[in-house]
């Protein structure tokens, strides 16, 4: 196999950007090169297996550069494999090329919005205390539905209820009222169309998500604490319209400090991108410490995240026993993924 072929190899059957998109990555990708010589490059298309000879790593960021010039920009994705020495993180200039590629990809992407009646499906696994708890959710488009997996009582006391039984609940349209009173909850649709209203551009997207108070103010918290905080949120939505995804791609380079890792494992343990951010001192959301967000390597879809928060001290809630409390003041890592998501027809229904 030669080198242009492992090139090519990299990725197979690659979205095609527009001319526009594919001048501004070249520029980028370009930019690292000249700038980082050529080290950053050599993290974006890094072979599983190759030689690791000067000649070759040399030769490989020729034959690429030659293949973006030559082929009309067709360019590859991070590479799936784990580097020799485990994760990699990526310069500054690397990541914002990797992340321009990954907002370049999800542009390509189409967008169909559900019919009111369809549903909204997510697995997830939660790991609490180091354990896996796996649930299921469906959620009516319209906001008029919801059912779960293992199954939620209603309030107050239901007799013989069975978790392991889907339950469905279903209740007024409510999307007028929270509308009209100004409140923070919204429908699926709701919700997806207002996204669809943001503007491409990352600068302007993040100031109108901030304007619309989508998360809650937090007082203390700086732009960047809360946009990350933001996109943290926006990324758990199962449908985004591509453009806003590919924003927040965007908005994730302009974050300091924010960094793409390769080499790097989902919590459940598959093959991943991961961005990254470290707050060394307690932010005013309480967030403390390495925030990871995990990326399909393929898709660029969401996959799953772990925060710390900043250590609880001497914080014992009322009413827990002291085995509990003393596990609640040591615990800083929420960790989850996600395992399926997509949309259906009627909650039980899985895509």
């Amino acid at each position: 196999m030669n080198e242009l072929t492992e090139t090519r190899a990299l990725r197979t059957n690659p979205p095609l950007p527009d001319p526009e998109q594919l001048d501004r990555q070249r520029s980028q990708l370009l930019d690292v090169i000249q700038h980082d010589k050529g080290r950053q490059w050599r993290t974006l298309f890094t072979v599983t297996g190759a030689s690791r000879s000067p000649r070759r790593r040399i030769l490989m960021a020729t034959v690429a550069g030659a293949a973006l010039a030559v082929t009309g920009g067709i360019v590859a994705q991070l590479p799936h494999g784990a580097p020799a020495g485990g994760r990699e993180v990526l310069s500054a200039k690397a990541t914002a090329a990797a992340l321009e590629l990954a907002a370049a990809t999800v542009e390509q992407k189409g967008a169909t919005e559900p019919g009111p009646k369809q549903w909204v499906y997510a697995k997830g696994t939660r790991f609490v205390g180091g354990k896996p708890q796996t649930s299921e959710q469906w959620t009516r488009w319209d906001g008029t539905g919801s059912a779960s997996l293992p199954a939620q009582p209603p309030a107050g006391h239901v007799k013989n209820f069975d978790p392991n039984k889907l339950h469905v609940w279903y209740g007024p349209n409510q999307e007028e009222k929270w509308k009209k009173e100004g409140y923070d909850d919204r429908s699926q649709r709701q919700f997806y169309r207002f996204l669809a209203t943001l503007p491409s551009d990352p600068d302007q997207m993040m100031q109108r998500i901030r304007q619309e108070h989508a998360i809650g103010d937090i007082k203390g918290e700086t732009h960047a604490q809360r946009d990350w905080r933001e996109i943290d949120v926006l990324f758990r939505s199962v449908l985004i319209p591509p453009k806003v995804q590919a924003g927040m791609f965007r908005a994730l380079a302009k974050i300091p400090g924010a960094r793409v890792e390769k080499g790097v494992k989902d919590p459940l343990g598959r093959e991943a991108i991961g961005v990254t951010v470290n707050f060394p001192k307690r932010t005013a959301a309480g967030w403390q410490g390495k925030q990871e967000i995990f990326l399909d390597p393929q898709t660029y879809e969401y996959r799953g995240e772990i925060s710390r928060v900043a250590p609880i001290g001497d914080y014992r809630p009322e009413g827990l026993n002291p085995r509990m409390q003393h596990k609640v003041a040591n615990s800083n890592l929420i960790s989850e993924a996600r395992v399926a998501s997509g949309v259906v027809n009627k909650p039980g229904e899985r895509p």
